[in-house]
């Protein structure tokens, strides 16, 4: 970031010191990448202390009278800037960071790195396994490394508001609350509509026998229509696919393949891809500073659904993806048509799998993670009670039961890396990406055209002006009114759903309106 004209000379030592609290940070998502990616399992404990290490580097500089007597100085100055001019809007930030850090004390920051590195790797030996035993003891030293997080923060009006507002800053327990109040009754309602269970998945178009090389040329082929970049981007397979930054110019990709359904690589890919395009996407003027990073964890994960549902189950993608899966894939392929493709691509159908599960189904998932969350960090849930708990909860959300633990408890990473709060993030990038995809819309008449084209430019421009350069100058309630000109709503997202369905033939139209008598 160049020093602002007349800038007070503690501006240049603030950033100095957050340009280096950055390098840690990046260099704490590198061990993390290479533990998910290609790390022996043997280096799981020498890979929890390092991680731990990083983390106290990073602790004891947030942490120090300097930073806080730099940040201190500042604010009178940045006071009288334009509010949303970077040099305001970074020692906002940085002054929310630092009130944050000092409520922990360092030997629980550097413990919750340990764990969160550990418990990763207790989880994969569970999950090979397909057994929940093997994990308990690590998920409730999770739980209870979480409950003193919280307690941190007594003036917090719930303790997972703590939690919450790690992902979702500013959001609230009650109002998260609120949102799951509000989405989830419409949407088992419109599952009991749509939902044909007794089919094969998405209607067999992603069913078959697919080459694993040829999967993934496919798969680079339609990421780089997107805007994957191999002087940026690099693709590699995880067991739970994620996306992640490790500085300007290094996002790293991963997916993970099936031999029997495409849909693995080619949608996991699509989402990652929206993530990676918003981490390349932040305005280079922020570079090593802590508004180069998302606004919210929702809006990333904004970013990811609009990706790999908005764009890549519409009807004017599938139009497009169809002769790439027919040169692809012939025999699978050769007879399908683009109809058929849409109407697959947005089947319903209820299954245990967050990861696999459709659009219409897909929150609800997310509503039984949120109350489980809450009933372990409420002390109303016993971490041994959990699969059974679980298994409850899908049965009266979804009307089905997982067949092992694999396909119920374990199937998330998350809560084995300490991940709690972050689950209704998804739910909230959900309803951001219906948002932005109406807007986006009414902005780009021609949109459907263009994706038929596979000319995707003027849709990236547009995320990238709206959403993706601002990083984390804005929070998730600027950034959305900003760029829908509204508040957070779940409307939209129902809305669309519904649309999408009637029109993909999955559910029935609703009837014209009769039209007026005639005089």
């Amino acid at each position: 970031m160049a020093l602002t004209a007349g800038a007070p000379a503690e501006l240049a030592g603030l950033r100095a010191r957050l340009a280096e609290i950055a390098d840690l940070q990046y260099a704490g998502g590198l061990l993390s990448w290479d533990q998910n990616v290609c790390m022996p399992p043997a280096g799981a404990d020498a890979r929890a202390e390092q991680s731990a290490t990083l983390e106290g580097l990073v602790h004891a500089r947030m942490t120090d009278p300097e930073h806080a007597r730099l940040v201190t100085a500042l604010e009178p100055w940045s006071a009288a800037l334009d509010p949303d001019s970077d040099d305001a809007r970074l020692i906002r930030v940085a002054r929310r960071d630092l009130e944050k850090a000092v409520r922990v004390p360092q030997e629980l920051a550097v413990e919750l790195a340990r764990e969160s590195s550990r418990g990763y790797a207790d989880w994969m030996r569970a999950r090979e396994a397909g057994e929940f035993a093997p994990f308990r003891d690590a998920l409730s030293r999770q739980v209870e490394l979480r409950r003193r997080y919280a307690a941190c923060f007594p003036d917090a009006e719930h303790p997972y508001d703590v939690l919450l507002d790690d992902f979702e800053p500013g959001m609230t327990t009650a109002e998260a609350r609120t949102l799951f109040e509000a989405l989830l009754p419409p949407l088992s309602a419109l599952v009991a509509e749509a939902a044909a269970d007794d089919g094969p998945p998405m209607g067999g178009v992603m069913t078959g026998t697919f080459d694993l090389g040829v999967q993934r040329t496919l798969l680079l082929d339609v990421l780089s229509t997107i805007g994957f970049d191999p002087e940026r981007f690099r693709l590699d397979v995880a067991p739970h696919p994620f996306a992640m930054s490790l500085g300007a110019g290094d996002v790293r990709v991963t997916t993970r393949y099936s031999s029997t359904d495409l849909a693995f690589s080619l949608y996991s890919g699509l989402h990652e891809m929206g993530h990676a395009l918003y981490e390349a996407g932040y305005d280079p003027a922020l570079r090593r500073s802590p508004l180069h990073e998302c606004a919210s964890l929702g809006v990333h994960e904004s970013q990811s659904r609009l990706w790999e549902n908005a764009v890549g189950r519409s009807r004017p993608f599938a139009e497009w993806l169809l002769p790439r899966l027919r040169s692809a894939f012939p025999d699978a392929y050769a007879d399908l048509d683009a109809g058929a493709l849409y109407r697959g691509l947005n089947a319903v159908q209820r299954t245990p799998i967050r990861t696999e599960a459709d659009e219409t189904t897909y929150n609800l998932h997310v509503g039984l993670r949120f109350e489980l969350e809450l009933a372990l960090l409420e002390e109303r849930l016993e971490v041994v009670d959990l699969p059974a708990a679980w298994s409850d909860g899908l049965r009266r959300l979804l009307g089905i039961e997982p067949a092992s633990d694999a396909e119920g408890v374990l199937q998330d990473v998350h809560w084995s890396q300490g991940l709690f709060g972050y689950f209704p993030t998804y739910t909230v990038g959900n309803v951001v990406a219906a948002q932005l995809w109406t807007q986006l819309r009414a902005d780009l008449p021609d949109l459907d055209d263009a994706i038929r084209a596979g000319e995707l430019r003027p849709l990236r421009e547009w995320l990238g002006e709206h959403v993706h350069r601002h990083g984390r100058k804005f929070t998730q309630r600027e950034l959305v009114r900003r760029a829908t000109r509204g508040e957070l709503s779940p409307e939209p997202l129902l809305a669309y759903l519904r649309v999408k369905l009637a029109d993909a033939g999955v559910i029935r139209a609703p009837a014209p309106p009769p039209s007026p008598p005639r005089r």
